[in-house]
């Protein structure tokens, strides 16, 4: 369907400014509207702007042993298209706000895959050795998982948003700024900087 090269042109025009960023924002929320409407053809534009970065997302937050690249793929669109078919629980405000929103409903496919994956029988080729010491990683790593999804949900709305979008799925300045409803990217900078601080803070008490 040509999705990454839509997501790149989406993104790259959300680059070059303010205005560029006003203008995704505003075209994401049209394609909103009309996908509520039933109109296919924005459904799938807006399935190619986010489905590969939903995609990139996701990779990053499995497991070594959950990873499969084939499922996750499948488990990221079969997401992303339920999504879509329930909008009328989402009120359009801003994209920051939408991918906040896909996310949350990705995580919480991703924490059923995990537990789906880990009832299936380890491998014989894994060692004792080898299996300890894998679960010591995966337990320190949902652990830590765990506290700064705790932490993120302290955080203001805007400042969540912010968050996701730089630290997780990789956004300029000026791209957060478009989807948060930020003037600036110095201000969007300003909005993760303290974001990032409150976090640190809340983990570490």
């Amino acid at each position: 369907m040509g999705y990454d090269g839509d997501m790149t042109s989406d993104r790259g025009a959300a680059q070059g400014g303010d205005a560029g960023a006003s203008r995704q924002l505003e075209s994401t929320a049209d394609l909103l509207s009309l996908v509520r409407a039933g109109n296919a053809a924005a459904r799938e534009r807006l399935l190619g702007r986010y489905l590969p970065i939903l995609r990139r997302w996701a990779h990053g937050r499995l497991p070594a042993y959950a990873r499969d690249l084939a499922e996750t793929d499948d488990l990221v669109q079969i997401t992303l298209v339920r999504a879509l078919d329930h909008l009328e629980a989402f009120e359009p405000r801003r994209e920051g706000a939408f991918l906040a929103y896909l996310r949350s409903i990705l995580l919480n496919s991703l924490r059923d895959e995990i537990r789906r994956v880990k009832r299936r029988p380890v491998q014989e080729t894994l060692t004792e050795e080898t299996t300890e010491a894998t679960r010591v990683a995966e337990t320190v790593g949902i652990e830590t998982l765990m506290a700064y999804e705790a932490a993120l949900a302290t955080l203001p709305e805007s400042q969540q948003e912010a968050v996701i979008l730089r630290v997780e799925f990789g956004f300029s300045y000026d791209e957060v700024a478009g989807a948060i409803g930020s003037p600036s990217a110095n201000a969007a900078r300003m909005t993760v900087t303290r974001a990032l601080e409150r976090l640190a803070e809340v983990m570490e008490s």
